[in-house]
């Protein structure tokens, strides 16, 4: 029966697990992406997110209750230094998961996961503090209907002052 069965058990006991999403973290803190199972990436996801919500304020509580999770000094360092940096002002979906293929072995479900922020290639161009870029809307047939009368009223008036 599945009872109460709220998240992915992995097919592994408590402490396994455990120890499997604390070294997954541990790996994701230190390169900032890792290639793994669909399974696990999501379960990853759901582990370490809170973890980077409380990385957000630098107080000792919140700098042991995430070492309680991860257990390693130098991740604990690393995320409440630059991680916390650049995910100071975003709200949530500190991490994303991508899709790449099935493995060969089994055919399980691969997946990469990777914080948002550190990956160049998505992010938007900031224009420079000097240059503001302004973009022009336009609907169809919005600028034909306004241009035409405007167009047409000076030619009766030129007409005239030739005469």
């Amino acid at each position: 029966m599945r009872h109460g069965k709220k998240f992915n058990h992995l097919g592994r006991k408590k402490g396994h697990r455990r120890a499997l999403l604390m070294n997954l973290s541990n790996a994701l803190i230190r390169h900032k992406r890792i290639n793994t199972t669909l399974a696990k990436a999501k379960a990853l996801r759901t582990h370490i997110e809170p973890l980077i919500t409380k990385c957000k304020s630098n107080t000792t509580h919140s700098r042991r209750v995430v070492f309680s999770y991860l257990q390693d000094k130098e991740a604990v360092t690393e995320l409440f230094g630059p991680i916390a940096a650049k995910i100071g002002d975003r709200p949530g979906g500190y991490l994303r998961i991508i899709k790449t293929g099935f493995r060969r072995g089994d055919g399980a479900d691969l997946a990469m996961i990777e914080f948002v922020d550190f990956n160049e290639t998505y992010q938007k161009e900031k224009p420079a503090a000097g240059a503001s870029k302004k973009t022009r809307r336009s609907r169809r047939g919005g600028a034909t209907k306004t241009a035409a009368p405007a167009a047409a009223a000076p030619a009766p008036k030129a007409s005239s002052e030739e005469e």
